[in-house]
């Protein structure tokens, strides 16, 4: 910790806690106090730490080879890339490192779409409150002044409006439209599930224009939700053009993605967009082990999510400043009426870590791993601190 703050940039604020090691749901500092782990590394760890089959994968790929660049081909881009389009409904791939690359590359899909019918057409719609970022072009998109006002001007013809109002997206609508980015469970924002009803209109409406819609799945997708993609939780699967994921398709390593239909791929020719790691032979032969396993997973997600949540909103209802349980699957939120940090840091002292986001809301994203057993462990853990607040 000392090294860090002699060294590193002072952008991130820190829990004071080293983590050494982890097994299973649990993570291990360096004196050997155990924590269940309730965050994941923010929704990366999927299979939770230390797990055998991604292990021995990753021992046994490092030992032929790590990278090889996009130069030449590789084992396991191809079947990777064949995996995705079967789960995601879209027919073309891009590989990344991380969920703000593969938004970058999707906005760039947008405007050449967009420009190839007109120059002029090269706005893009996205939603208060949403957060699809860091770099430039995604911090553009991200509906957060807090983490917009530093750096503007940014991209300009961005427009925001609220989310789940279908009349105020309808208005956003015109011809210069390019494409409209969503996340159908905002994560940064305090895990607000869209409504089918504005995921629909968004499709249409995004038809009606021939623009391009852009599910931001990074944090909601690849099983989390209970579903491969959160835009499958509908009836029919509301399907966008563009679909971009990235935190825990590769059980901690760097790996993002772009899916796009053919309409949508046509819009980026040769030479017109790459990278230098993304899609490397490790993290995807890592990725397809981590698909095959979550296929077993799903029912588990869906089963132990409702358990969860359900445990959630009993818990609610007996302290007055639960405004409300949010989310589905294994990414729920605890909306209260106080600031939830030192909620945090009192958890982190009874062996528990979770998160706070949007000031308010407590966050969950525990590994898909996890069982009844780990979730009575939380409860009991939460209810101790809640039962505290005065």
């Amino acid at each position: 910790m000392d090294l860090e703050k002699e060294y590193l940039l002072q952008n991130y604020a820190r829990y004071p806690l080293v983590l050494g090691r982890g097994k299973g749901c649990w993570v291990y500092d360096l004196e050997g106090r155990r924590y269940l782990d309730m965050m994941a590394g923010i929704g990366v760890n999927a299979l939770g730490h230390a797990h055998p089959r991604i292990t021995r994968v990753i021992r046994q790929q490092a030992g032929l080879m790590i990278h090889s660049s996009n130069l030449y081909y590789n084992e396991y881009q191809g079947p990777l890339a064949k995996r995705l389009a079967g789960i995601s409904g879209l027919q073309r791939a891009f590989f990344a490192n991380t969920g703000t690359e593969a938004v970058e590359g999707a906005l760039k899909m947008a405007k050449a779409h967009g420009r190839a019918i007109d120059p002029g057409k090269f706005e893009i719609i996205s939603l208060d409150n949403s957060f699809h970022g860091r770099t430039l072009g995604a911090l553009s998109v991200t509906g957060q002044p807090k983490y917009r006002s530093d750096f503007e001007p940014l991209i300009p013809g961005v427009k925001f409006t609220p989310k789940n109002d279908v009349v105020a997206l309808e208005a956003a609508f015109n011809e210069r439209t390019a494409g409209i980015i969503l996340e159908m469970i905002q994560g940064e924002g305090g895990i607000n599930p869209l409504t089918e009803e504005f995921a629909i209109k968004a499709r249409e409406l995004a038809t009606r224009y021939d623009a391009l819609l852009i599910a931001d799945e990074t944090q909601c997708g690849v099983g989390r939700p209970g579903v491969y993609f959160a835009y499958q939780r509908f009836q029919p699967a509301i399907l966008p053009d563009i679909a971009v994921a990235a935190k825990p398709l590769a059980c901690g390593l760097p790996l993002g993605f772009i899916m796009a239909n053919e309409r949508a791929a046509a819009a980026i020719k040769l030479g017109m967009h790459g990278t230098t790691f993304g899609g490397g032979p490790l993290a995807c032969r890592v990725a397809l082990e981590c698909l095959d396993i979550l296929d077993e997973l799903l029912p588990a997600i869906q089963r132990v999510g409702a358990y969860f949540k359900d445990a959630l909103e009993t818990l609610g209802r007996r302290h007055h400043f639960v405004k409300e349980v949010r989310g589905c699957g294994l990414m729920l939120g605890v909306d209260l009426d106080i600031p939830g940090r030192q909620i945090v840091l009192d958890a982190m002292a009874a062996g528990m870590l979770i998160n706070c986001t949007h000031d308010t809301v407590l966050r969950f994203l525990p590994p898909y791993i996890i069982t009844e057993k780990e979730v009575d462990r939380a409860m009991k853990i939460l209810g101790k601190l809640f039962g505290a607040v005065k």
